[in-house]
């Protein structure tokens, strides 16, 4: 009970978000085949339309959610497997628009017990009809040995693909700008993520990403600079999150059958400082000729767009010592 005092505390303690004990779901999966929801994310060509995919020992199958939470289409992904997913990520493709949607087969309990993880990438469906769709498998190892993850998002300007490792000192890897199919791509650490960890997304703009935990989430700005920590609702085993379309609020869901997602205000103080800058007047460059103005390179280095801060991993840690039981609880529990 001690352990559960501790790290409820270190959620509430920095929690600043605007969920409230007696707010109510934004829906719940009325589907009784959605009984582990596991990734979840928004649609970004449909509206009203959430995306999920049950925990392992399903078949590679999702779900397209209405608002009510009725199923409006199932999809399965041909030629694909599913030996343990856990989590999903929806982008638009930086040269067309068009959505995309990823499936991350990533879950190892055992910390390395499979030689290479895979993500599936799929042209998100034009029409919500049942049916089976194609997809691209792309597989991966990471540079430093192998490490259970639930966490994968894509950045929505550059479609650089990261995922999150699960661990008590988890870590946050980049995958390569361009994935390869023939080979076996290599993840890099580019920075550390909180204890536990058991999703990630990006905000719409890729102004910010947040990380999830069974406690709480975390929105950072870049590697190093966390923003806020935002308390969540309460749940029986929290798996997901993702950003509303409008990013400004989070969507949070639990596996279980009927399980709910909850609709989480961000904090003012998180979207005043993701705000878009404004764009700065051109300057006359004085050794240029007429004409020739000086811009601002709009370009970000894209190895610099994951991360989160080191600081408190020793922080996590102590706690994480004193929560050992629950822990152990918990991961019986985690597929």
């Amino acid at each position: 009970m001690l352990a559960v005092a501790v790290l409820a505390g270190t959620a509430v303690f920095a929690g600043s978000g605007a969920w409230a004990d007696d707010d109510s779901p934004l829906f719940t999966f009325k589907d009784r085949r959605i009984n582990e929801s596991s990734g979840l994310a928004v649609s970004p060509t449909h509206k009203n339309v959430y995306y999920t995919h049950n925990d392992s020992s399903a078949g590679p199958v999702f779900f397209a959610v209405g608002s009510s939470g009725r199923t409006r289409a199932t999809f399965t992904l041909q030629g694909a497997e599913a030996r343990d997913w856990e989590g999903m990520a929806a982008s638009r493709d930086p040269a067309t628009g068009a959505g995309v949607l990823w499936f991350a087969d990533i879950g190892d309990n055992f910390d390395g017990a499979w030689p290479d993880i895979s993500v599936y990438k799929v042209a998100e469906p034009t029409t919500l009809r049942d049916a089976v769709v194609p997809a691209v498998r792309y597989r991966f190892r990471y540079e430093d040995g192998g490490h259970n993850a639930e966490g994968v998002m894509v950045h929505p300007r550059t479609g650089r693909l990261y995922i999150v490792s699960k661990q008590f000192a988890g870590s946050v890897y980049a995958a390569p700008k361009r994935l390869r199919t023939d080979k076996v791509n290599v993840l890099r650490k580019v920075g550390s993520a909180p204890i536990m960890a058991t999703d990630a997304a990006y905000a719409p703009d890729g102004s910010s990403f947040v990380i999830r935990t069974y406690f709480s989430a975390t929105v950072y700005r870049a590697p190093g600079d966390q923003i806020a920590r935002v308390t969540m609702p309460p749940l029986e085993q929290a798996e997901s999150i993702a950003y509303t379309a409008d990013g400004k609020a989070l969507l949070t869901g639990s596996e279980g059958a009927g399980s709910p997602v909850y609709r989480v205000p961000l904090p003012a103080r998180v979207l005043q400082e993701t705000a878009p800058t404004p764009t700065p007047t051109p300057v006359a460059s004085r050794g240029a000729g007429r004409g020739t103005t000086l811009v601002a390179d709009a370009k970000a280095d894209e190895d610099a767009d994951a991360g989160v801060p080191g600081s408190a991993v020793a922080v996590w840690l102590a706690v994480a010592a004193a929560a050992t039981g629950m822990i152990t609880f918990i991961a019986r529990r985690t597929r």
